[in-house]
């Protein structure tokens, strides 16, 4: 009897989802939902529930419309899985415009292969994706998952869109928790969202309506930090089996050390005495970290561990000592413990690696993070190291962990700080001294000394890259010099000073245009800001300069024997709330000019109403670098 209960139940369910499937393969799209988008979701329903502190549940039901190949990402039919995470329902089908059924996928469908990357040595995450090559569009995709995982850590957060140039009829979240494991959300960004709420005792629901396509601008900010989300978090929950308690980040980092760390710290004895001789009879705090760091970054190399818990507990440091390799966290793990053999007391630190700077939120506490560094707390300020990196100076951080709320790992508490970004535009500078020669045919023969540091100085990985690469670095940031040729380069990388130094000898046939007896050429030859942004009738988000920096040019310019100068640009200053601009050009004779140039760009975020400002200044500065000298034969 119950069996043919459940029989009745399937077919029940079968034929609705059929009936379903129809209506959406040929479901209208308001028109106000097709402008700027690559996707529409038809309806997408989000089920997850908490059964445990050791169980959770996730169902996924999806209907998308696919418009180019832009939005094909946008599907997002991939689930991930290991021995904690099981997949217990998997299928897609797709639908023509006209909703005709063009191929239907049952789990056994579904590629399944590792997701170890080119770095991994150990991985047993998986995942299973539809591969799926459209011939047509638009098409329409169902796709329905169901995820059991016993790590009650990672409670997606609720987006009703996925990307910009994405619409959504309706799109639904809802969440069912115990009332003893101190469930919290966060909603964020929801004024003026057309968002219903729902709470009930122990689950709460959203859904959100007619969601209009972001169009993205030129220096938007990242989706995620515009569009309406809730964040989730447990304060107790289960992480691979170990149990973390997250009532705030103090008691989050403390059970994080007690039951993740505190066991990976025994090193062989060979290799204490080995740190004990490098630091010797050495006092100072700095150059014993600086030593043990180089020790570190000549012994390991990075690869990524992903096997089990390996995601989140280190290595045990003996085993890196003994293989030479690591993740993040175990690198940075090492090096702590090698650290306090050399005296040096240092903390892991969870944080959100990336170029777009994303923090650790101070104020709501949930298993965040995709990278670990470690840090140095001394004399009043924190000193960062990069453990994964076999050639980042002592201190230095680039564009990867850069000015972001971090959390860092104590016995005694998690504690919440800001990684460090330069005090002013000039700590990210980059200082040129260059000069070049004209002859009568235009040609231009020339040499470039530069010195660069803060997040400039990133460029000194030109180091390490072939002279192709070398080549091709330089033909695309000078690329408005035709005929570039790189005649010989030489590079000066002092790590204690954290200085890349560029010295270049270039050429360049035909630089200066030649008509009759003129010639006219941009004086401006090596450090033009030639990127103009996008013009909007109607900006609709605010604009980020996610960096601040200086430049600072002179070039002195010779002039071909028998010519005069006919034409200069104007000197110009501009001075605004985006940065400082200004060119001073000098006639230090009948045949030699200077030039000089600074230019101070200001990070910040800014309202869209300054949009057009801003544009205007770039544009100011880009045709002022291109501003062009004529010179006559006498």
């Amino acid at each position: 009897m119950k069996r043919f209960s459940f029989i009745i139940t399937c077919l029940f369910i079968l034929n609705t989802t059929y009936s379903q499937k129809i209506v959406y393969g040929t479901l209208a799209v308001p028109e106000a939902l097709k402008e700027n988008v690559n996707s529409v979701i038809l309806n997408q329903e989000i089920e997850i529930s908490i059964l445990s502190e050791k169980q959770m549940r996730i169902k996924k039901y999806k209907v998308i419309r696919v418009y180019n190949e832009e939005g094909l990402s946008n599907i997002d039919a991939v689930e991930y899985y290991d021995k904690s995470n099981k997949i217990k329902w998997l299928e897609a089908t797709i639908y023509d415009y006209y909703g005709k059924e063009i191929k239907k996928y049952k789990e056994s469908d579904f590629k399944d292969q590792s997701v170890a990357d080119g770095f991994s040595v150990f991985s047993d995450n998986r995942k299973v994706y539809l591969d799926f090559t459209p011939t047509q569009y638009p098409f329409t995709l169902i796709y329905y998952s169901e995820i059991e995982d016993s790590n009650t850590a990672f409670i997606p957060t609720w987006i009703p869109i996925d990307d910009y140039y994405e619409s959504a009829i309706k799109s639904s979240f809802s969440i069912e928790y115990p009332s003893n494991l101190g469930f919290k959300y966060k909603e964020i960004n929801f004024e003026g969202a057309n968002i219903t709420k729902k709470e009930e005792p122990n689950k709460l629901s959203y859904t959100a309506e007619n969601v209009m396509a972001i169009k993205k601008e030129a220096y938007a900010p990242s989706l995620i930090k515009i569009i309406p989300k809730v964040e989730f978090n447990l304060q107790l929950f289960t992480l691979e089996g170990v149990e973390v308690t997250a009532g705030n980040w103090e008691q989050y980092g403390a059970s994080w050390y007690k039951n993740i760390l505190a066991d990976t710290e025994e090193l062989p004895e060979e290799t204490k005495q080995k740190i004990r001789a490098l630091v010797g009879a050495e006092k100072d705090p700095i150059k014993k970290i600086k030593l043990v760091y180089e020790y570190v970054q000549n012994k390991t190399r990075y690869v990524s561990i992903q096997l089990g818990i390996g995601g989140w507990k280190p290595m045990l440091a003996k085993d890196v000592d003994r293989l030479g390799y690591g993740d993040c966290k175990a690198l940075s793990n090492y090096t702590r413990v090698l650290l306090k053999e050399a005296g040096i007391t240092s903390y892991l630190t969870i944080i959100n690696g990336g170029a777009t700077k994303e923090d650790i939120s101070p104020d709501f506490v949930r298993q965040q993070g995709n990278h670990v560094i470690l840090t140095v707390p001394l004399n009043n300020q924190y000193y960062f190291l990069e453990c994964t990196s076999q050639t980042d100076p002592f201190n230095y951080q680039g564009t990867h962990t850069d000015g972001r709320y971090a959390l860092m790992i104590t016995p005694e508490k998690g504690i919440i700080i800001r990684t460090n970004e330069p005090k002013n535009n000039k700590d990210n500078s980059k200082i040129t001294k260059s000069s070049y020669t004209l002859d009568e045919e235009g040609d231009l023969v020339g040499s470039i000394n530069s010195k660069s540091k803060g997040i400039q100085y990133e460029d000194y990985s030109l180091a390490n890259l072939s002279k192709d690469k070398i080549d091709e670095h330089y033909k695309k940031n000078l690329f408005w010099i035709n005929n570039l040729k790189l005649e010989k380069y030489k590079f000066k990388n002092d790590k204690d000073a954290i200085e890349f130094t560029e010295d270049l000898q270039v050429s360049a046939p035909g630089y200066a245009n030649l008509s009759g007896t003129m010639l006219l050429f941009p004086i401006n030859a090596f450090n033009q800001f030639a990127s103009i942004p996008q013009r909007y009738r109607n900006r609709k988000l605010p604009f980020v300069i996610q960096r601040g920096f200086y430049d600072e040019d002179q070039i002195e310019v010779i002039l071909p024997e028998g010519y005069k100068v006919d034409a200069l640009p104007e000197n110009t200053t501009i001075t605004n709330a985006f940065g400082d601009y200004k060119t001073e050009i000098i006639v230090q004779s009948p045949q030699k000019l200077i030039f000089n140039r600074s230019l101070s760009i200001n990070a910040g975020t800014f309202d869209k109403k300054e949009y057009d400002t801003f544009r205007n200044f770039i544009e100011q500065i880009a045709k002022n670098d291109n501003a062009k000298v004529v010179i006559t034969k006498k």
